[in-house]
């Protein structure tokens, strides 16, 4: 996932300690009730679709712009699926950042899925018996968005 600009400016002013920051996880099912996903680039492993929102964007806004930015499809958000404090994550370059992850279904109205920027190294479609190795991020989120049914994660009682 690319930096942002704003994130940049503030690891200028403090460094590697840890950052709050909110981040926009989407589901996208196309018709058939495939799951658009991508293999991304610094990785090298599939994952569900997500980023940063910039300063003053809306979660769904975000969910939209970030599936055409990295798959070049078109969506709509649904509905919000999970919201979840991740635990801390710290990168090769000594930053350290904890999110507050927003997951948001999304429907897709749109577009050829194609690699669209240079955070992925494909994308595609796939169908809910044929996933690829997903980390239980991934498998979790799509779950959940297959339910219609609120569903509450509690930390201290998941396996």
């Amino acid at each position: 996932m690319a930096t942002p600009d704003f994130i940049r400016t503030l690891r200028a002013s403090i460094d590697h300690q840890p950052l709050w920051l909110p981040g926009i996880t989407a589901i996208v099912f196309d018709d058939e009730g495939r799951v658009l996903l991508g293999k991304r680039s610094d990785t090298r492993k599939w994952s569900v679709i997500g980023g940063i929102p910039e300063p003053g964007e809306q979660p769904a806004a975000c969910a939209v712009r970030e599936v055409f930015e990295e798959t070049a499809v078109h969506c709509v958000a649904e509905r919000i699926v999970l919201v979840q404090a991740l635990e801390p994550v710290t990168y090769a370059n000594g930053d350290v950042c904890q999110y507050m992850d927003i997951t948001i279904r999304c429907r897709a109205v749109g577009g050829e899925a194609r690699v669209n920027d240079d955070e992925s190294l494909e994308v595609g479609w796939f169908t809910l018996d044929a996933l690829p190795d997903l980390r239980e991020f991934g498998l979790f989120r799509i779950k959940q968005a297959m339910s219609e049914a609120p569903t509450w994660f509690d930390p201290m009682t998941a396996s």
